[in-house]
Order: C-alpha cells, then sequence, then structure tokens
C-alpha cells in the first residue's frame, strides 16, 4: 500500500471525514477474523516486531502472553511489558516508514524518536540532535547538553552519524580539481 499518496488524499479531506473514516477502521479491526488471523500465527515467547504509534517506529518484542483483542510483550530494548493490539504485530515485515514529500524539511512520518537529525539555529549555525519527542507541529531533541524544539519543515536527515555528539557541525566543501596543500598529502 502506497501511504505515501493515502497521506496526501488525506490531507485533502475534512475533519468530520477523517473522524468517520478512523471509526470505520476501528470496527473493522474489532472483527473477530482479523484479530483470530494475526493470534494464530504467534506463540508464546516468540520474537516479534510490533508498531509504537506514539513514537512512529517498530519496536522488537517478545509474546509473553497472548489475549483476546491484544497480546502482552515485553519490549527487548526497554525491558517493559506492553498490552499491544494485534493490528500492532508486524508480522510480515513491512517497511513502516512513509515518506511524505513536502515542500522543504522532513514530515511527521518521516521521522521516529531516536532518529539523528540536523537543522540551522537562530544564529544559522548548523546543529544536530537525536529526537527524544514527536509533538504535532515539533520534535523535541537533545543537541549535546540542550533540548531543542525545531518545526518539521526546518528538519534535515544527518549523513554524519557521529555528528549528533556534538553542539555544531563542521561542513567543508571540497573541489576535486584542487591540489591537496602539503598537510593534506599522504608521505
Amino acid at each position: 500500500m502506497n501511504f505515501s499518496e493515502t497521506i496526501v488524499t488525506l490531507n485533502k479531506a475534512s475533519a468530520f471525514d477523517l473522524y468517520r473514516l478512523r471509526a470505520a477502521i476501528d470496527r473493522v479491526l474489532d472483527q473477530p477474523g482479523w484479530m483470530d488471523a494475526v493470534r494464530s500465527r504467534l506463540r508464546i515467547g516468540q520474537a516479534i516486531e510490533y508498531f509504537d504509534p506514539q513514537a512512529n517506529r517498530p519496536h522488537s518484542g517478545q509474546i509473553l502472553e497472548l489475549r483476546r483483542k491484544q497480546a502482552v510483550v515485553l519490549d527487548l530494548a526497554t525491558q517493559k511489558r506492553w498490552l499491544i493490539s494485534y493490528a500492532a504485530v508486524n508480522l510480515d515485515g513491512a517497511d513502516v516508514e512513509i515518506r511524505e514529500k513536502p515542500k522543504q524539511g522532513l514530515g511527521r512520518n518521516e521521522v521516529a524518536v531516536g532518529d539523528v537529525v540536523g537543522f540551522l539555529d537562530r544564529n544559522h549555525q548548523q546543529r544536530s540532535g537525536r529526537i527524544v519527542r514527536l509533538n504535532d507541529k515539533t520534535v523535541t531533541l537533545h543537541c549535546g547538553r540542550q533540548q531543542w524544539r525545531v518545526s518539521y519543515g526546518l528538519l534535515h536527515r544527518v549523513v554524519d552519524s557521529s555528528a549528533f555528539s556534538g553542539e555544531m557541525l563542521e561542513l567543508e566543501v571540497l573541489d576535486s580539481q584542487r591540489e591537496p596543500d602539503a598537510t593534506e598529502r599522504d608521505e
């Protein structure tokens, strides 16, 4: 299913239409056939991947208990127990990323808690940090010892994975035609 096209269509719908659609989806997911289909493929102790809508990313877990409408799962990263809907279990290893094409920056569905992203601060300094919370219009980032709230439209991907630990990124454009100086030559 192409979620990017679906998101574009949903953005054109009224709030009432979205509410009606959510109610219809909830009714379909509550039908016993959907839950039974997933539950029949699960076993106690089985390692699974499930989707966390709050963090907008998948988690690895282990099935502890199978209930009538939900499963009790041990999150392997945090060692916490969660009660999750059977619909949240990713049995087929589906790609959970929704790639939006906003005019600039990153979209709400393109980032997840724990991602490292960059932005230009008020003084036009390049900064990067790890996402700790997704808000409606902004993300909360830890940048070194500071916490920032940044609009999704100002975010960009960080290529240098070590960059999140520093306060500022040092960027340099290298000219492939230029001759390296004496300090750059291999000896």
